[in-house]
């Protein structure tokens, strides 16, 4: 990797002296903005850049997922869409600062907070201490950031003017170990520019998650006065800095979009500049969880998977909008900016609504082969032993039950699963159900049972104590008794090629989850959002593409699909339907993220507090 030199790069090397920050001795004020480039197309990388310099910003700040580089372990990939350097290279050619994140943990909404799926097939391995397990693992992925990052830390001439230790640590742990651990694992390999930490406002949040020789910085949306004072409280002598200001939220299925008024964040955002306060907009771009990559949280044990569109109510909105948002806090970033704010660029094209019916199939039962091979066993498997991380998994019994009406008991469940009994299907348990049971009916003739449960992982859970789940099934019941002698298939829906083989026809050949395909023909490649109206819940491709996620109780009802995944022409569109296929695909030129089916109660602005 190269980086061309900057010979003034002294003037940018930022450090905290005299209860400020200073870059290259000036006194300096960070206005910086997250966005993330995992969750942007590297094509349009440099338009949102464009955007946020127009906001006003002068700082950059972005995460960087282990889990999204080294998916498989020990195959650890930087380039094309994961090239961070570059997309680092181009925030400092438009003038940017840029503060790198990059964990091992990070939370984000993001699939197990950036942690990689693979490490949950070490049994009872304990995430984000010095298990010596999870040690390994993390001294694997550090040699390797580093190395991405030292040509570009601004002592080497670079845009990268501060990392952080860990992230949010005061609101998972207590082991300052391995706080320590992940401090010196940077320094020791090079990292040699401003190191700060980041948490929330509370005094034993500070306390597990910062370290010496990294500058505190903390979370907050609202009571600015408050945040900052238990700042000082621990770290007496500023700069204050709000790393993560909550300026929108994200959603999850089943709950209202969440929206955050403009005026109400402004006022928030001139509290902590009138202060002298240093900020980061989180998010100020939000972008995509393409593919399987959104996060899931919980509340009251009950999983909450984050949707497909990470928009955030930001300022610069999933396709490029600039909203209301964007206006007001330029005017007030302009007050305290000392550097150029150019005017932004126009909103991206967008294509023209049109529909097309969906006129070819295949089920998923058809289209096993196009998967991982089947592993038998006596207990089902889940996926961590499958060596899957994401997708789905299907399981495949032939029990002899005992009577015509039984009760099956499926534990350990995680997330979703579609229960059919001799090709016809029996109903659909969720992890969110009271009871993972279903009864059944079942033959009287005293022949097995073709018994196949198919298991959806909606994300991982990505914050707090609900870390390190296993996906999948643990085992099958009928009554007491367990169900043995399984066949689990891996179905990686989210890999690269995972739809290439599929064999389509003019109808599905049983019955269950199924494909379908149709085409959509564009003059020019523009963004453009896909609807799938009278559909259940499932997944969509666009050109091979894995969009994400759609389902129907909302509130996110089209999927953004970005300008540089079209071609002129024709473009197929292929939909993965889990419970209720449609017959119609829909192309929009509008987003819709607040409609669909919605349950539950609209939160409070306690989101932001």
């Amino acid at each position: 990797m190269n980086v061309t030199p900057d010979h003034t790069s002294a003037s940018r090397i930022l450090t905290v002296r005299d209860g400020a920050f200073r870059r290259g001795g000036e006194e300096h004020r960070i206005l910086s903005g997250a966005i993330h480039y995992f969750r942007v197309r590297p094509e349009l990388w440099h338009d949102r850049l464009l955007r946020l310099r127009a906001l006003g910003l002068n700082t950059i700040e972005t995460y960087i997922p282990w889990n999204w580089h080294e998916q498989t372990r020990g195959d650890i990939d930087f380039t094309g869409p994961r090239d961070v350097a570059r997309f680092v290279q181009e925030a400092g050619e438009l003038g940017f600062d840029v503060i790198l994140r990059p964990g091992p943990y990070i939370c984000a909404e993001w699939d197990f907070g950036g942690l990689p799926g693979w490490l949950m097939a070490e049994p009872g391995i304990a995430l984000r201490t010095m298990d010596p397990r999870f040690i390994g693992a993390v001294d694997g992925w550090f040699d390797a950031i580093c190395e991405v990052m030292r040509p570009l830390l601004a002592t080497n001439g670079g845009p990268v003017v501060s990392v952080q230790v860990e992230n949010e640590y005061g609101s998972f742990g207590d082991d300052a170990e391995y706080v320590r651990y992940c401090r010196d694992a940077l320094t020791t390999r090079g990292i040699d520019v401003l190191l700060v930490t980041s948490d929330g406002p509370i005094a034993g949040m500070f306390a597990a998650g910062m370290v010496e020789g990294a500058h505190a910085t903390v979370n907050f949306g609202s009571r600015t006065g408050e945040a900052f004072e238990a700042l000082r409280a621990v770290q007496p002598q500023g700069p204050d800095m709000c790393m993560e200001f909550w300026n929108g939220w994200f959603d999850h299925w089943g709950e209202p979009h969440h929206v955050r008024g403009a005026a109400d964040a402004a006022a928030t955002l001139e509290e902590i500049l009138s202060g002298g306060g240093s900020v980061n907009f989180y998010m100020a771009h939000g972008g995509t969880n393409f593919g399987l990559w959104n996060g899931c949280n919980t509340e009251d044990g009950m999983l909450q998977p984050t949707v497909t569109s990470y928009d955030y109510d930001a300022a610069v909105g999933e396709a490029g909008e600039l909203s209301e948002k964007f206006y007001a806090f330029r005017e007030i970033l302009r007050r305290y900016a000392t550097h150029e704010i150019p005017e932004p660029p126009a909103l991206p094209a967008r294509l023209g609504a049109q529909d097309a019916a969906v006129t070819e199939w295949v089920s998923l039962r058809g289209s096993l082969g196009a998967f991982d091979a089947p592993q038998q066993s006596a207990l089902p498997k889940q996926m961590e032993q499958l060596g899957q991380d994401q997708g789905l998994v299907w399981y495949q019994a032939s029990p002899l039950l005992d009577a015509e009406e039984v009760t099956l008991q499926i534990d350990g469940l995680a997330d979703r699963a579609t229960v059919l009994l001799d090709g016809v299907v029996a109903g659909t348990i969720d992890r969110n159900d009271a009871e993972h049971t279903l009864v059944v009916q079942t033959r009287s003739d005293g022949r097995p049972t073709e018994l196949v449960i198919i298991v959806e992982n909606q994300g991982r859970i990505n914050f707090a104590g609900g870390l390190g789940e296993h996906k999948g099934l643990r085992s099958v019941r009928q009554g007491a008794r367990f169900i043995h002698g399984w066949t689990s298939t891996a179905l990686q829906i989210g890999r690269d090629g995972a739809i290439d083989s599929l064999q389509f026809g003019d109808s599905a050949d049983s019955a269950g989850p199924v494909f379908g395909r149709t085409t959509l023909t564009v003059d020019e490649p523009a963004d453009g959002f896909i609807a799938l109206p009278g559909w259940g819940k499932g997944f969509v491709w666009l050109n091979g593409f894995l969009l994400g996620r759609y389902w129907e109780r909302g509130p996110q009802v089209t999927l953004y699909a970005p300008a540089p995944l079209w071609r002129t022409g024709e473009n197929e569109i292929v939909v993965l339907e889990m419970e209720r296929a449609g017959s119609r695909v829909e192309l929009r030129g509008e987003p819709d993220l607040a409609g669909g089916r919605l349950a539950g109660i609209p939160k409070a602005a306690e989101f932001f507090d």
